[in-house]
């Protein structure tokens, strides 16, 4: 930033462009952080003021998403001293909450809206200001550290994180910073709860606990960090229902939705202070633990939580379904939950091919994928823990959705799985990317799920970045809608990890290269929660959806989720020292070698070559501690 002409009496006083204004700021522990450094590039002396105008108006996050209240609380007088303003607003709650403005050296003028500065820069020098912004409550004050410590903290925090880290780099400059970026990202948007970490769902309008994102995004990079996946589970055992509350559509063992802390919340406005609307978030918790299980071996953990999974499973098998026909429908219990309670929750999401919505209950495909395998995970969990004769069950339950699921979900005309089930037990027949799920899951038979997996990246459901949630030729199609022909970085993730299990490596590599180039074309590598379907035109980025999240976890997840697809690695811990698996591995054109540094597994640290020849992939082993196997299919 610089100045413009500055004139008294018609004569310019100072010119443009002499005073430089840098701005630099960061967020960290509850705290905005600001600096401005302002330089004179002149010849002479610059004398000036500088205001800085501020207010706050404690708007909830749903008013700002424009819902309307009746009334609101009361603004409190602004409290000064020399260099310090504090807002306050007491809510309907009774909750007072503050913002705390500090500013270093104190302003020559302070008052409740405005900073007032009265600078002097010789020539070829400059000053610096400073200006932290707190949230907090009457119960929780804050005085926040210096700038210079706290950015010192946050590269501190920073170093470690990444000291941690299982580290990935290639040979591709674009795919690293993508990497990179969306490492960055997960780091930002994990929380440390009492629980342990949980990655809060999205910036602005979902940075809260959400389940079913919090568990998707630890199954992406659960292969790099088994620790986020032990976080959840926490968290979501410590939340999850006891009792049935239609007003948070609550049942015992299901599990959290999403949480809110705010006034709304809290006085009921919004349902969603504890909110257990999502029809797949319990058995995905089930699915998580079985896969971390897999991952780390950690059988001390998976008994201390497995109330928790036989409750989870126990919901599948009761208040699940509905209708007693062995699937797994939603249906709201108030008029103030949504309508839609899988991952496409807007309203429009669930049609007939006609256009018409679903009317429920309903039963969504990608649902009885993961019914499917929270059985069988929950009966490898049982088995481990010696519970064999419910084991067998869960084996047996998971193995009569089969057929059923067959039977009612797939459309021969189609080449795909129907979206779902209505009330009435009629197939919503569109071609959706909810398909893909169930590759994911193992429920498909192997003909049929290498057909849904061409119809998925077929030219109507793939727009050249990655698949659209709804194909071009269905009704309800528009590329610029929330859940009807837009595309999601997580739904191609978990699209391209259930891939491989049909042999479709190739189309995985298809998803890999749309994505990689859509991140190379957004702002910092960054991919958003979602983009726009419009089919891709030579020379232009994808189109962003206007009011995305970004950064948004399971979207900044996806990248690690679609590279471990293609590389077709998989970690065994249980029963041995542990085990790396790569089933025939492939890399795009693009990337020559992929390294894997500092990988854990069991008492075991490897670091990993990949490289890409003419026919196949070679993979090299560079460092091994410990007693840690590499296995490689070909």
């Amino acid at each position: 930033m610089t100045n413009a002409d500055l004139t008294l009496a018609e004569e310019v006083q100072l010119h443009r462009g002499t005073v430089h204004i840098l701005c630099s700021r960061f967020l960290w522990q509850g705290t905005c952080y600001q600096l401005l450094r302002l330089r004179n590039y002149g010849l002479s002396l610059v004398e000036l003021s500088l205001s800085i105008q501020f207010d706050a108006d404690f708007a909830d996050i749903f008013e700002v998403r424009g819902t309307r209240r009746k009334s609101r609380g009361e603004r409190t007088v602004p409290e000064l001293s020399a260099d310090s303003v504090l807002l306050g607003y007491t809510g309907l709650d009774g909750v007072l909450r503050r913002s705390r403005l500090l500013f270093q050296p104190p302003p020559q003028r302070l008052s409740g809206s405005v900073a007032e500065f009265a600078l002097q820069l010789p020539p070829d020098e400059s000053q610096t200001l400073r200006l932290s912004i707190s949230c907090e409550t009457a119960d929780s004050p804050r005085r926040p550290d210096s700038y210079e410590d706290a950015w010192s903290a946050v590269h501190s925090a920073a170093r470690r994180w990444r000291g941690q880290q299982c580290q990935v780099h290639t040979s591709n400059e674009q795919l690293n910073g993508w990497l990179r970026r969306s490492a960055a990202d997960l780091h930002m948007m994990v929380t440390h709860l009492p629980q342990g970490p949980y990655p809060y769902a999205g910036v602005p309008w979902f940075n809260t606990p959400f389940g079913r994102d919090g568990i998707i995004t630890a199954l992406e990079v659960l292969w790099l960090d088994p620790s986020l996946a032990c976080g959840v589970l926490c968290f979501l055992a410590a939340t999850q229902a006891t009792t049935s509350i239609a007003e948070q559509d609550a049942q015992p063992g299901k599990i959290l939705h999403e949480t809110r802390t705010g006034e709304m919340a809290a006085l009921g406005e919004v349902p969603f202070g504890r909110y257990y609307g999502s029809v797949d978030a319990t058995p995905l918790f089930v699915l998580l633990a079985g896969a971390y299980y897999q991952r780390t071996a950690d059988l001390p953990f998976i008994e201390s939580i497995w109330t928790h999974i036989e409750a989870a499973l126990h919901w599948i098998e009761t208040y699940g379904d509905l209708d007693g026909d062995g699937f797994v429908e939603y249906a709201r219990q108030t008029d103030k939950g949504l309508i839609n309670q899988g991952w496409k929750d807007s309203h429009n999401a669930i049609s007939h091919a006609d256009g018409s919505l679903a009317q429920g209950p309903i039963a969504l495909c990608e649902v009885q994928a993961y019914a499917y395998a929270a059985r069988r995970a929950g009966a490898e969990l049982g088995a481990a823990l010696g519970h064999r004769s419910r084991a067998d069950q869960l084996l047996r339950e998971a193995e009569r959705l089969r057929e059923p699921f067959e039977q009612s979900f797939w459309c021969e005309d189609l080449s795909t799985y129907a979206l779902a089930l209505d009330g009435q037990k009629r197939p919503c027949r569109v071609r959706a990317s909810n398909a893909g799920h169930c590759l994911l899951c193992d429920i498909a038979s192997p003909q049929r799920g290498r057909r849904t997996a061409e119809t998925l990246l077929s030219p109507t459901s793939f727009c050249g970045w990655g698949i659209r949630t709804l194909a071009e030729c269905e009704r309800q199609y528009n590329p610029m809608s929330y859940h009807n022909g837009s595309v999601w970085p997580h739904d191609n993730a978990l699209i391209a990890a259930g891939l491989g299990r049909y042999g479709c490596q190739n189309l995985t590599l298809k998803i890999l290269g749309g994505m990689l180039e859509a991140s190379a074309l957004l702002d910092r590598h960054r991919l958003p929660e979602l983009f726009c379907g419009f089919p891709r035109r030579e020379g232009e980025g994808p189109t962003l959806y206007p009011v995305a999240c970004a950064p948004q976890a399971w979207a900044a997840g996806s990248v690690f989720l679609i590279l471990q697809a293609c590389l077709g690695l998989r970690i065994e811990a249980v029963g041995g020292p542990g085990q790396v698996v790569f089933r025939n591995s492939v890399l795009p054109d693009s990337v020559d070698w992929v390294r894997v540094s500092q990988l854990r597994v069991g008492g075991s640290v490897v670091d990993l070559l990949l490289q890409r020849h003419a026919h196949d992939t070679g993979i090299t082993v560079l460092r091994r501690e410990g007693d840690a196997e590499i296995i490689v299919f070909k």
